[in-house]
């Protein structure tokens, strides 16, 4: 395959994928926004940091990496906390 023939076919295809990550990257922020103040809570009577999982979804999320979602997802159905919508 050619690169011209490659790079038409990525053209056709990035606008397709760009909504996705941006979906992806609203859903990461809304998941840590519930993780962080259900599940972690650094101050109060029963303090509680989070598991290193947890907090390795967190950064992976913010950093735009997707992989975190399942893992923030399962902490907060553990804890019998809604999941956001995913718009």
């Amino acid at each position: 395959m050619t690169i011209k023939r490659l790079m038409c076919i990525a053209a056709l295809i990035l606008p397709i994928a760009a909504p996705a990550w941006a979906d992806d990257a609203s859903y990461c922020r809304a998941l840590i926004a519930k993780y962080q103040a259900y599940v972690v809570k650094l101050s109060g009577h029963s303090p509680n940091p989070g598991t290193a999982d947890g907090s390795a979804a967190v950064e992976q999320c913010r950093t735009g990496n997707p992989a975190g979602i399942p893992v923030l997802e399962q902490k907060l159905r553990d804890a019998k906390i809604d999941l956001p919508n995913r718009d």
